[in-house]
């Protein structure tokens, strides 16, 4: 019960944290005047990443390298596989030609260099300082193209709140503050949970990583893309995915692995091909008329689940 309570409310934790970070974020960029195409590409993109950088950092500061690989290769299958896989149902997913062209490709060519990183099962420093230098010169392009093409970005209306003068940008220094407590509150109580879990049930931490870990930090790109999908805009619900998975792999592996590099013997080649291969096979539904049907998104459902079942002990 205690190992289940502290999963819960490191789940519940990391939402209210991403939430608030994300919030706080967009507020302190609209106060300080920076323009909304990049708070779109970067603070929102990236903050709902946030669970997954925190958690991925305290597991390896705990030398639990299994958990912070798993954590982010299992979290970009369930990006693609399952979220994906929901937002077209719910609205068949018409892209434009910038993300089929540019973002999705970076998204697997990114996804590739993972692989080829983590085929030894370990992560160095070197590799982390490429990684992240990877993250810098993605942000940096971001920005010259906003600056050469500059377009109005969409932005979740309930990330964006009014100003309020020199009290308002307190407040959203505030948030911002109160995010980061809750989503390092949360990841700790997060990983203690899973690892007992594990422990209890008898399964190794790679799997709980993959699997309970990896979900949980993807509540805020399950929640963007969906509600994005119901309001009919598509863009976002595939741009946050793509930016999201990017992130992921060149920001929390580079950093984390900065911080201590470490080994993830538990991962195996296949998690690592699933990834990749999810990554693939988005690209090739999204050339098809530069639109996910219906029947593509209930495609990556069914390999989501045959990937569980695969996973999972027997």
């Amino acid at each position: 019960m205690i190992t289940f309570l502290l999963i819960c409310a490191g789940l519940v934790l990391l939402y209210l944290g991403a939430e608030l970070l994300v919030r706080g974020a967009v507020r302190t960029a609209v106060c300080l005047g920076v323009s909304p195409l990049v708070i779109g590409l970067t603070v929102v993109a990236y903050g709902t990443s946030a669970p997954e950088l925190t958690v991925s950092i305290q597991a390896a500061l705990e030398h639990l390298g299994d958990l912070a690989a798993a954590n982010v290769v299992g979290s970009n299958t369930f990006n693609i596989a399952l979220i994906l896989g929901v937002a077209s149902l719910i609205c068949p997913i018409s892209v434009g030609v910038q993300l089929v062209r540019q973002d999705v490709p970076v998204m697997i060519g990114v996804s590739l260099l993972c692989v080829l990183f983590l085929w030894d099962r370990r992560l160095s420093r070197l590799e982390g300082f490429f990684l992240f230098a990877g993250i810098v010169l993605y942000t940096a392009w971001i920005f010259y193209q906003a600056k050469r093409r500059p377009q109005p970005a969409a932005i979740p209306t309930s990330s964006v709140l009014p100003t309020g003068g020199k009290k308002g940008i307190w407040l959203a220094i505030i948030g911002c503050v109160g995010g980061l407590l809750f989503l390092v509150a949360g990841s700790k109580s997060l990983i203690v949970g899973s690892v007992r879990m594990a422990r209890y049930f008898g399964v190794s931490e790679v799997i709980i990583g993959l699997t309970i870990v990896s979900g949980g930090t993807s509540l805020p790109e399950l929640a963007t893309s969906v509600l994005a999908a119901i309001r009919r805009q598509p863009d976002i619900a595939l741009g946050n995915i793509a930016g999201s998975n990017i992130f992921n792999i060149l920001a929390i592996l580079g950093l984390s692995s900065l911080a201590v590099p470490y080994a993830a013997p538990g991962l195996t080649r296949f998690d690592l091909g699933m990834m990749l291969a999810t990554a693939i096979l988005s690209l090739i539904f999204l050339r098809t008329r530069f639109t996910l049907s219906r029947l593509e998104g209930g495609i990556f459902l069914c390999i989501y689940a045959f990937y569980l079942w695969r996973l999972w002990p027997k």
